[in-house]
């Protein structure tokens, strides 16, 4: 099985097959003799059609031949797959046309998920409690029974209960990042998180473009809700676009956090060495979940799964996941 976790090109690599030879001379046998039986197939399903036939063959012959290694591995499957409804969609439909025309019952969806026992039971013990304390622990092997918190939404002290929970963790996170990295995060304001891999389409920039936004409208007399702004995230080695945007965060948060006339209301940190241990502790104390990444390019998300189970409200696009969250939710919990 063949499970596409991106159509970045980045991840749909080809190989130079002059290289290929050289490092692995029997595995390029192989993959040449896996090629001519395919073609062969092709070109009994779809006779005279030699464009489809370039098309769907493991080797680029334009230019510098290269081996698409994508176009092996939907070869070699039984099964393929995206991440999310909308991700597999577009693998169907536009990265692996030619391929889904020629094998139809070959492509399906699978969307990605998170495990809720360890980013809601282990990682908010509190609002496990609370939960549980209001319609029993069956949403701990069933999350489906979640919906049976549905008519606590009209309790008040249900809802304050709540607050209070969420509360609780904004100050048990503004007190780790205190002690780990001298963070001065006010729990009293809105915590607006973007945790996630640094790229260009995952639009950092423009949450900090968001944040510079915010501080012009201070410096202007305007009234903004107090707001802590946290973006984390790791970028490739060689990736100096992502690495100056980690740069840009940093010295937008100098200005910001240095400015007595505004740093009472804004403020702006780069949490560094985003993992999965801190996933845990940034979900639960969320206001506001960033999930806005420019449409059609996110294959599925599970940060934005991680912060919606703990409550939190995204800000994103109509992409990936966010889809399918959406309708999990309902649409006045993600603002578009």
């Amino acid at each position: 099985g063949y499970t596409n976790h991106t159509v970045m090109p980045e991840a749909l690599e080809t190989w130079p097959v002059e290289m290929f030879e050289k490092l692995l001379p029997r595995h390029t046998e192989i993959v040449y003799e896996i090629n001519r039986r395919f073609l062969d197939e092709v070109r009994l399903l779809v006779p005279g059609d030699e464009e489809k036939v370039r098309r769907v063959s493991l080797f680029d012959e334009d230019g510098e031949r290269r081996l698409r290694m994508a176009n092996l591995a939907v070869v070699g499957s039984h099964a393929v797959n995206g991440v999310s409804a909308l991700h597999s969609r577009i693998v169907r439909d536009q990265v692996f046309r030619d391929f889904a025309e020629l094998f139809p019952g070959r492509f399906s969806n699978k969307t990605n998920g998170i495990d809720h026992r360890r980013f809601l039971l282990q990682a908010n013990p509190a609002l496990a409690e609370l939960i549980s304390g209001a319609i029993g622990d069956a949403w701990i092997t069933d999350l489906d029974a979640l919906h049976g918190l549905e008519p606590f939404a009209e309790d008040a002290g249900f809802r304050q209960a709540w607050r209070d929970v969420k509360a609780a963790n904004k100050r048990r996170l503004a007190g780790f990042l205190a002690a780990a990295h001298g963070f001065a995060v006010d729990p009293d304001t809105l915590l607006d998180i973007q945790v996630k891999r640094i790229h260009e389409y995952k639009r950092q920039l423009l949450d900090v473009l968001h944040v510079v936004t915010l501080y012009n409208r201070l410096k202007s007399g305007a009234d903004v809700v107090p707001r802590t702004v946290l973006i984390g995230g790791k970028a490739a080695p060689s990736y100096a676009t992502a690495k100056l945007v980690i740069r840009l965060v940093n010295a937008v948060a100098d200005v910001i956090n240095a400015d007595p006339a505004t740093s009472p209301r804004l403020r702006l940190y780069f949490v560094p060495n985003y993992c999965v241990t801190l996933a845990e502790r940034l979900a639960p104390a969320a206001d506001v979940s960033e999930q806005i990444s420019t449409a059609g390019m996110e294959a599925s998300g599970t940060g934005n799964m991680k912060f919606a189970l703990n409550g939190a409200l995204t800000i994103g696009t109509l992409d990936r996941a966010n889809i399918e969250i959406r309708d999990a939710i309902g649409a006045d919990n993600l603002f578009i």
